[in-house]
Formats: structure tokens, C-alpha cells, sequence
């Protein structure tokens, strides 16, 4: 008789924001993000791999050297800046003793795990939004085993850029407003 397994049993339960078993590099990675600034740059090498693949609407950087020069001119003339974190889904990789038996190539991809962040950004900038604050909610998807290699963010770009100005702000919520009538 052939016995069938339950895929779905063996699934990794995410773990959400309020749960202590969290991977150090996920705590690390919130903690770096609420005290970045462009003067601690330099804390970007604490939680990424050398090799990050970090990509926003806006672009994709390859490389902490280029991720760093990035932030930099993200963040040159940001008058402030601060992340709420809402929630943390974690997805770890397989246990050791399922992984023995694999090709070095899967083992190493299943041995990467992943996590969401979802966050509400919160800046100001001189030249947005008469220098008021502008709150954007998204999501980071990293992917990592020790550092972080690869980060993806999600957001609405209408939201973080566009709609702070007054006559295309209107223009963009009427828009959206049509769209979803």
C-alpha cells in the first residue's frame, strides 16, 4: 500500500512580528532601519551580503557598494525619516535533516530563507509636500541565510511622490477613484 505525504504539513509556519524566534538578521535589519540615516550608511554592511540584489519601483542596485551610494543620494536631503513596522512573516528554510540528501545547488536554495516585512515609512523632504511629512505604506521581501542577499520593496510610488503635490495629487486620487468605480 502506498502512503502518501501531506506537503502542505511539512510547510514552515510563517511566524508574525510578535513572535521571539525571529532570525537575529531580521531583528538586526528593523533595528538598522530605525536609526538610517546618511550619516550611518554604513550600518547597510551589518545586514546585507556583499552581493545584495536591492530593487524598488524606482531601480535595481546590485552590490553593497552601489546600494550604499544609493541610500546616499536617497537620503541626502531627506529632513527625516522613520519606519513603523506592523508586521513580520518569516519563512525559514528547511530543516537540517531534510536537506541532507540534496544537490549542492537546491541545498543552498532551500537553505535561504525569507521574510516580509510590511512597514508605514513615514519622511519629510524640502522639496515635497511643502517639507510636511509624507506616510507611504509597503513591504519589504528579503531573502537571506546569514545577510541579507536579496531585498525587494513594494509601495505605491503615486504615494510617496506624486500625490503630495496639490494639483496632480487631485488629479491621481481622481484618477484612482474612477479606476476603482
Amino acid at each position: 500500500m502506498h502512503s502518501s505525504t501531506n506537503l502542505v504539513s511539512e510547510m514552515p509556519e510563517p511566524m508574525s512580528f510578535d513572535e521571539r524566534a525571529q532570525p537575529q538578521i531580521i531583528d538586526d535589519f528593523i533595528s538598522m532601519y530605525q536609526q538610517l540615516n546618511k550619516d550611518t550608511l554604513h550600518l547597510l554592511s551589518q545586514v546585507y551580503s556583499n552581493n545584495i540584489v536591492f530593487q524598488d519601483p524606482l531601480h535595481k542596485v546590485e552590490g553593497l557598494v552601489n546600494l550604499s551610494n544609493y541610500f546616499a543620494n536617497l537620503y541626502e536631503n531627506v529632513d527625516s525619516i522613520s519606519f513603523d513596522i506592523q508586521q513580520v512573516n518569516v519563512s525559514l528554510s528547511l530543516p537540517q535533516s531534510q536537506l541532507q540528501a540534496k544537490p549542492q545547488s537546491q541545498l543552498e536554495a532551500e537553505q535561504q530563507s525569507q521574510a516580509s516585512v510590511f512597514w508605514e515609512m513615514t519622511y519629510s523632504h524640502s522639496k515635497l509636500n511643502s517639507g510636511r511629512e509624507i506616510h507611504v505604506e509597503g513591504m519589504s521581501h528579503l531573502i537571506f541565510t546569514d545577510k541579507i542577499i536579496s531585498h525587494r520593496d513594494y509601495f505605491d510610488l503615486g504615494q510617496m511622490l506624486y500625490e503630495p503635490f496639490p494639483l496632480l495629487g487631485k488629479l491621481i486620487q481622481m484618477v484612482k477613484s474612477k479606476a476603482s468605480s
